[in-house]
Parts: C-alpha cells; structure tokens; sequence
C-alpha cells in the first residue's frame, strides 16, 4: 500500500531492539489452508466457538453485491482457519508434528507479527481484521490468555509501539487510524451535542478495520465498575462475555476488501486512561518516538452514529482525548494529529508516558513530542551533560551520541 510502516527496516530491528526479522509471503497461508496444515480439532472447535459468540451484525455493501449465506460461512471458514495460522507461524504448534509437519511446527518464535493484507490479499481472499483482533486480545476459543501483537498492514513501526505497551501494562493493545478531529463546533454543528469535560476542547477519532482489541471495548470492570483493561491473569469470564457482547461482526465493506471477510465493530465505553505512541522512521535521523497520555471518552450513543458515519460504521470507534499543557502541539487538540507522524497509533490502558520515555532512552531512541509532566520524566543522569535547559533538544544528542543500544 505504500506504507512507510509496512516496510520493514531490518537493521532497525537487529541494532535498536537486538531483534532478528523473517518475512512470509502471504501465499504460505494458502498453502496451509490448501494442504490442511493445521489442527482440525481445534478449527472445529474455534468454529464452533465463532458461531456461539461473533454476531453478525450490519452490511453496508450495495444489495447486489452482498454474499449470500453459503459465501458468508465459507469466509467464517477461511479467516478462522488464518487467525490459527498466524498464530501458529508466531509461536508454532506441537500438534503439527503428530500431523507429519515437524517443520511448520517450529514457528517462528515471534514477539511481534504484522499482516499485510492490503491488498494482495484483500482484492481476493477475505481480510485479516478477524484474525488480527482475536489475536490482540486476551482469550479465544481457547480461553483466556495474554494476547498477542499483530499489526494491520504489517506496520510494523506500529507493532513496536504496540509491544512497548504490552510489555510495559501486560494488557492488550489498541490498534487505531488515527483518523479524524472533531471540534466541539462540528459537533454541535452535526449532532446537535455539546462536548464538555475532558472533551470540551474536541475529540479524535479513533478507528480501525476491525483489528482493535476486543479488550478495547471497555467492557472490562473493575470494583467499582469503572471501564478498565486487565492483564490477562485479572479477567474474569464475565469479562470475556461482555466484551464480546458489545462486539458485532459486519461483512466487509467490498470498497476497500473486495474478498469479503468480517470486521469488528464496537464503540469503547467509559473514560479510561490511556497513553497513545507511535515510533517513525525517519530519512536522515532514525527512529522517533511520540507520545500522547489522554483519555477515552464516553459519548452518547446516538451522538456517535451521527459522527462514525462520516467514516465507516462497520470498525470499531475509540474516541479519545489527549491531556493538554499549553505547550507545543498540546496546545489544542487538532495540532496533537496534525504532528503525529502517520495515521496509526497504538494505544495502551492506563498513563505510562513517562515508562515509554526511560524505555525509548535505554533504546536510544529520542522522542520528538509528548505531554508527560517533568516531575514524572526519568532519564540517564548522563543525559544532562547534554544539556539541562532544552531537554528535547539534550534526548536527541545524547541519543544519537550513545546510537542504537545492539548497534
């Protein structure tokens, strides 16, 4: 698709991270799927599971050209028999070798994974949003488990991001465009709705092809019934039924997919904490790191159905909000999107802008902008001979001085 993110950099990952690549072709799942390279009881199972608990929800494809039910079953078919594959080429599968594929079964040994999709696949084959939100999330027909980290459209510069917040919180990850700013005007304007508290200065929506965690839902309570996310020992089974509850599953949009398959749809709930980041690469100077602590944020719902169908109503929506201090592009809402690098981030539960800092400068990695308070910020003290008054300025010396940690 031309994605920057979607290439992958090989000597970033080997010298920032320590961390050896392998790429796939797309084809590999075709082969599986063609030669049955996978364990049939469980695809039998996860069918089963799929039928019981994703509910099929509003296809917004033109009549004539929505699939009819055969086609639709046959699709449930193919991407549960792609999300057990995926996962079986991160983390390989014991089974498999019973099954005389001792090599298949290996995997890959995979932290983090990307699918491309779009659109090599996608103009044929049905997309990967199914398997790419099953596997972000924390349990499956399986159960529950620590989810894993798989980026739409092989953004990888994303998964990284992605990995730093599960890595940092042990909870799954929210994979987002970051898509549209709304102005407490344009609402009002539109929906007849004034924003106010946290959102009173305008919000950003946050929206995905269907890839976003199902944690993501907000759906997840603690004590006090407050929306959180968990890490995967702390969710319950009723945790697991109301996120799925709140999840529907549309056909997709044949505009974009035309191999059909199923997105998901959802609206987060309640007003969590939450820190979004994203790393870019850049010609010249390497990777950067941003970073926006904010909010989640709870609107009506028939507020949000005005607002989402200025873009796809059949992806799931967080609308977020991030703090703002006055300062550089936290001055206002708009200029927070307006200097994000790219039109993805990963957003991870909970304020954990000044852990991703102390990681990026253990990593070598300067960050260009965020809105975490100096009292929480904590580098090297070898970063202050770099300089105590333009701390900024002093993270991208001292970082570019040191180089990439496995360099």
């Amino acid at each position: 698709m031309g994605i920057a993110g979607s290439i992958v950099d090989q000597d970033f990952f080997q010298d920032y991270f320590g961390m050896r690549t392998a790429s796939i072709d797309m084809t590999e799942l075709i082969r599986r799927i063609d030669e049955e390279i996978f364990d049939k009881a469980e695809y039998e199972k996860a069918l089963k599971w799929v039928k019981a608990n994703c509910i099929e929800e509003e296809n917004i494809n033109p009549k004539e050209k929505q699939a009819g039910r055969k086609q639709k079953n046959k699709d449930w078919e193919t991407v549960v028999k792609m999300t057990i594959i995926i996962r079986d080429l991160m983390i390989g599968n014991p089974k498999l070798k019973s099954l005389g594929f001792e090599e298949e079964s290996n995997g890959y040994n995979a932290i983090i994974s990307g699918f491309q999709g779009q659109r090599h696949w996608t103009d044929h084959f049905p997309n990967g949003d199914f398997s790419e939100a099953i596997l972000n999330s924390s349990f499956d027909w399986n159960g529950i488990r620590e989810a894993f980290v798989v980026a739409t459209e092989n953004d990888s510069l994303n998964a990284v991001s992605m990995l730093f917040g599960h890595l940092l919180t042990d909870t799954a990850q929210i994979f987002s465009d970051v898509r549209t700013f709304w102005s407490a005007e344009s609402v009002k304007r539109v929906a007849n709705y004034d924003l106010s508290g946290t959102a009173k200065n305008g919000i950003i929506h946050l929206i995905n092809s269907g890839s976003t965690t199902l944690d993501g839902t907000g759906r997840q309570k603690d004590e006090n019934g407050n929306s959180i996310m968990k890490p995967f020992w702390d969710i319950s089974e009723n945790d697991v039924n109301e996120c799925l509850k709140a999840t529907k599953w549309c056909p997709a949009n044949l505009e974009y997919f035309r191999g059909g398959g199923y997105s998901s749809q959802f609206l987060t709930t309640g007003e969590m904490p939450v820190t979004m980041s994203r790393i870019n690469m850049i010609k010249g100077l390497g990777p950067v790191l941003q970073i926006a602590e904010g909010y989640t944020v709870d609107l009506p719902l028939e507020v949000h159905n005005i607002l989402d169908r200025r873009t796809d109503p059949t992806w799931p929506t967080t609308w977020f909000v991030p703090v703002l201090n006055g300062k550089g592009p936290f001055k206002e809402v708009y200029s927070v999107m307006a200097n994000w690098g790219a039109n993805h981030g990963a957003i991870s539960y909970g304020h954990i802008g000044d852990q991703l800092i102390t990681l990026a400068s253990m990593l070598r990695i300067p960050v260009n902008m965020h809105n975490v308070p100096d009292e929480r910020i904590f580098r090297p003290s070898a970063w202050s001979m770099f300089g105590t008054n333009n701390l900024e300025a002093a993270d991208y010396l001292a970082c570019k001085n040191y180089g990439p940690l496995y360099g």
